[in-house]
């Protein structure tokens, strides 16, 4: 069996490959997410490409210590939330979040999920967009969100998994997308790289 190594920290994506029944292993990697790409399906599969990048890097660092996992598949992936004039990522503190869910609510915007496939070090990126409906937030009610604590480790500062889902009104594609790992378009790039699908 192929051994998979998801090149993430997220809770949330290690709960969506679980639900799947994929057997993996994590090994998060810092990556530089730094970006001045405009387009969002650019923007979040280069930083999936770096992802990627990182955790083959920490695999070849861990040979010297006698383990192996080259042969190993690295799944990597980026979200972000785009506006038609911004790009979204996680909010640097409670007032970022607060300005991020003010720009959101009452309006649409996308999801943009760039996926990584890594193999033998050469990542294939691809990419998933879901347009999101958000009902017009009272500020109160968007503050306590906020002060809730939930927002601030997503990007665009809202879960659509969580307390924030009583305010999305409906979602056009993939929900799986949103929450961060979007299972469809990941299985494809698996196949298209590896032969095989997501097991």
């Amino acid at each position: 069996m192929t051994k998979l190594i998801l090149a993430s920290a997220s809770p949330r994506r290690r709960e969506i490959l679980e639900g799947l029944g994929v057997s993996f292993t994590v090994l998060a990697a810092d990556a530089d997410e730094t970006c001045h790409l405009p387009e969002p399906c650019a923007y979040a599969e280069e930083l999936a490409r770096r992802k990627g990048q990182a955790a083959w890097a920490r695999i070849k660092l861990r040979l010297k210590d006698g383990i192996d996992d080259t042969d190993g598949v690295i799944l990597s992936a980026d979200t972000v939330v785009a506006t038609e004039r911004e790009i979204l990522g996680k909010p640097k503190d409670r007032e970022d979040a607060i300005r991020m869910l003010r720009l959101l609510r009452g309006r649409d915007h996308v999801v943009v999920t760039g996926i990584g496939v890594t193999v033998g070090g050469v990542t294939h990126t691809a990419s998933c967009v879901t347009r999101v409906f958000v009902d017009n937030v009272p500020d109160e009610e968007l503050i306590r969100y906020v002060d809730s604590g939930d927002p601030l480790d997503k990007a665009g500062a809202y879960g659509i998994q969580g307390a924030f889902s009583k305010w999305i009104e409906g979602i056009d594609g993939c929900y799986f997308n949103v929450v961060g790992l979007p299972v469809h378009a990941l299985n494809r790039l698996y196949f298209a790289v590896t032969g095989d699908y997501l097991r």
